[in-house]
């Protein structure tokens, strides 16, 4: 549901008061009373010339004392309040930032990410998180502003009936900036896919990684020449509208300007006709300059408040896509054609669940499994029926885009089928409680994170109860065939990794690999072994050496737990040492069996392997 104005400046408040409410009421008070200052300036200078006119030089002193001590409390006040919500202000970014890092992760699945949609509102709200560093301000000078206008009105009203329309004139401007940020949120919304392209290859482009193909390759040009269209597009759309909203505003501002100007001359009227006193016209200019000044403030804190609204609708709405594809998941997991289990008078029962077991009797199937992306119009995966036996060791391979990862994300449970279900002895998956499912699976992936942590951590978090369990991180290391690794750092294991830090090493490709086969490695009691593409980074000759030492892994964890050993590569000398080999194309199960009886079929995966091997001849 989306968020009005008050609803998300009330959720910034209390968000502030949780952060320390001593500093945000102090800053609240603070604010408050400096806004209240001028209209009572106002009061003041009438009373001051009314009195000094009248030949009274002791209330006119006394008057300009208090004259000064108002201006000194406006011009100074806000000031000491910023000091009270300027860190305010970053610690309500540093919980925003909380929220949305807990929103993205909010799912045990991982669908909402491949949509589009969801990145486009990721990457805005990582730009528009800044505007709680003014949004704070911006709710504090809201109640200052709602004390300063009510006297200021109140002001008005004892003068003459008829300037109590001059806030009445404010209205326009009000409604021209409301419409004019209205336009340039869609511009933003509209221009936010190549926004996001042109953030992509600005990272391409200054990144040590991709520096060395975009040389060789000659594509430094095409890199800058695409950053530029995508940029400039963008560009283009905001200017337009930029420049649409400035005019909506400055129309918004003419419409005050004229109620201004109608009320000084309605009370130099009545000054001239001898009706009203010097005080009084002070009083009208002074007053009417500041509901001027009021209506421009008001008009940019409904600005920033808009903004801060923006941010709040957009939380809520990558919540909404992470709620929906929760919601997929529950409808996938329940047959169309079956009803919901209801509990006492017909209300939804809790779903059913069943822990994972000990140890894997039959293993792993999938059941007719589709998978289809969102806004896809091929499914990745189409018809599949597969068994991955309990206690084996499974090689899949294919072509690029074959859905061997998608496979891997399956079993996993890190994406739901759109269609058909995925079996672990016989419950289905969905019917597994996902934490406790994920606790009993070892992974390690192609694009693994580079953890830039001490090194012992950047293991340990493979098991996060031994996280600094420094026995266990040197076995998995030894495991992974990384032991060597410590050795080569300069505080070992309590060597800190990574170039954030001024004291990081920064390793090559192949030993970060290697430290996240280690962190595969942590967990001694799987019933899933995963490696995807896990030797990437790695020789022939170190891929063969790890296989065998992730054959010797897997057979440790059948006996122990029947558990299924999968891996992804496309280095055929290691595939064929696998129990069973899964070949896809298109999404689907072209051949099954092991390395002798696929050679022997003399199909895909034998032109394969021919191919491969005759690269080494």
């Amino acid at each position: 549901m989306s968020r009005g104005l008050l609803s998300a400046a009330w959720s910034l408040w209390r968000t502030s008061l949780r952060q320390d409410r001593r500093k945000a009421v102090t800053a609240l008070v603070l604010v408050v009373a400096g806004a209240a200052a001028w209209p009572l300036v106002a009061i003041m200078l009438r009373v001051l010339f009314e009195a000094a006119n009248a030949g009274r030089p002791v209330a006119a002193s006394l008057a300009g004392v208090v004259v000064a001590v108002l201006l000194i409390a406006g011009l100074t006040l806000g000031h000491f309040a910023h000091i009270a919500y300027f860190e305010l202000s970053e610690l309500d970014v540093l919980h925003l930032h909380q929220e949305l890092m807990d929103a993205t992760n909010g799912s045990a699945g991982m669908a909402h990410f491949e949509q589009p949609e969801f990145a486009d509102k990721v990457r805005i709200l990582e730009e528009d998180v800044e505007q709680l560093r003014v949004g704070l301000q911006a709710v504090l000078t809201g109640v200052g502003l709602a004390v300063s206008m009510t006297l200021t009105t109140a002001v008005l009203a004892s003068l003459h009936p008829l300037l109590l329309l001059l806030p009445l004139v404010a209205v326009p401007p009000l409604l021209a900036g409301r419409r004019a940020e209205r336009m340039v949120n869609r511009s933003r919304e509209a221009s936010a896919e190549s926004t996001r392209r042109a953030l992509g290859l600005f990272r391409l482009a200054t990144h040590a990684a991709s520096g060395k193909e975009l040389r060789v390759f000659g594509l430094e040009q095409e890199v800058r020449r695409r950053h530029g269209a995508f940029w400039q597009d963008a560009t283009r759309r905001l200017w337009r509208t930029q420049a649409v909203a400035s005019l909506v505003r400055m129309l918004g501002q003419l419409a005050f300007a004229g109620g201004y100007i109608a009320a000084v001359l309605l009370i130099l009227r009545d000054a001239v006709a001898g009706r009203r006193g010097v005080g009084d016209v002070i009083l009208v200019i002074t007053i009417a300059a500041q509901v001027n000044q009021q209506v421009a403030a008001a008009v940019g804190v409904l600005q920033d408040l808009q903004r801060l609204r923006s941010v709040y609708q957009r939380l809520d709405e990558v919540h909404e896509l992470v709620r929906a594809g929760e919601r997929a998941d529950r409808d996938v997991a329940r047959p169309a054609d079956s009803a919901a289990p209801t509990g006492p008078a017909g209300s939804p029962a809790p779903p059913t669940t069943f822990p994972p077991p000990q140890r894997l009797r039959d293993g792993i199937r999938l059941v007719g499994v589709e998978l289809r992306y969102p806004g896809g119009e091929q499914p990745v995966l189409a018809g599949l029926d597969l068994h991955l036996p309990a206690g084996a060791t499974v090689a899949i391979v294919g072509d690029n885009g074959a859905g061997k990862t998608t496979l891997v994300k399956l079993v996993c449970g890190l994406l739901r089928p759109t269609a058909g279900r995925v079996l672990v002895d016989g419950v289905d998956l969905a019917d597994l409680p996902l934490p406790g499912w994920r606790a009993r699976i070892a992974a390690g992936f192609q694009d693994f994170v580079r953890l830039e942590l001490p090194a012992r951590r950047t293991v340990g978090v493979g098991d996060l109860p031994r996280l600094d369990d420094e026995p266990a991180v040197r076995a998995a290391l030894e495991r992974a065939g990384a032991g060597d690794l410590v050795g080569q750092l300069e505080a070992g294991l309590d060597t800190q990794l990574g170039r954030e830090y001024a004291d990081g090493a920064e390793l090559s490709g192949g030993q970060w690999q290697k430290l996240a086969l280690g962190r595969a490695f942590m967990r001694d009691a799987p019933l899933l072994v995963v490696l995807d593409e896990p030797a990437a980074a790695l020789d022939a000759e170190a891929e063969h050496a790890m296989f065998e030492r992730y054959r010797l892994q897997a057979a440790r964890v059948a006996a122990a737990t029947g558990a299924v050993s999968v891996f992804v590569s496309h280095r055929f000398s290691t595939v064929q040492l696998a129990d069973l080999i899964v070949v896809l194309a298109d999404g689907r199960v072209a051949e099954l069996g092991g390395h002798a009886d696929l050679i022997a079929a003399d199909g895909l995966y034998a032109e394969m392997f021919e191919l491969q091997a005759r690269a080494y001849r």
